[in-house]
């Protein structure tokens, strides 16, 4: 007797302004270890008091020393107002001026469009590894206008 499979769907048309955000973070030096344990910290702060317009987040592992989060948003400006809020503002500049032996990266999915940015990755990953490079400096530096870019 064959067993039955379950199939399921979603009817997303509540969310036309709908964000996927995939992050990762991969340790490089053996110090990026307790980096990553101080994320990780952070995040479950997040995941105790979730910031307004953050509709699901999810961790997973892409390998042992890269961990991955896949959120969520109701829109684009749910989005940035968190990251220019503590704590995410405050781990942003202190991840900016030193990586602390860990890489990060970031893709954003919407109807609007897509971008990434790749911040002391060892190697390509994701779109990295077949779209052309672009620096992000001037206009580029934000994801809303990465997002806009053709």
């Amino acid at each position: 007797m064959q067993a039955s499979v379950t199939r399921r769907s979603v009817d997303l048309s509540a969310y036309p302004d709908l964000v996927v955000i995939i992050l990762g973070f991969r340790v490089r030096r053996l110090r990026g270890i307790a980096t990553l344990f101080g994320i990780g910290k952070g995040l479950r702060q997040i995941e105790l008091n979730p910031p307004g317009g953050l509709l699901s987040s999810e961790q997973f592992l892409f390998a042992l020393n890269h961990v991955g989060i896949r959120q969520y948003w109701r829109d684009l400006e749910s989005l940035e107002a968190f990251t220019r809020s503590a704590p995410h503002s405050r781990w942003w500049g202190e991840f900016l001026r030193d990586s602390g032996g860990a890489g990060f990266w970031h893709e954003s999915y919407s109807r609007q469009g897509m971008e990434a940015v790749y911040i002391d990755m060892p190697g390509p990953v994701g779109f990295d590894r077949f779209a052309p490079a672009r620096e992000p400096t001037g206009p580029f530096m934000s994801a809303r206008k990465r997002m806009a870019a053709d």
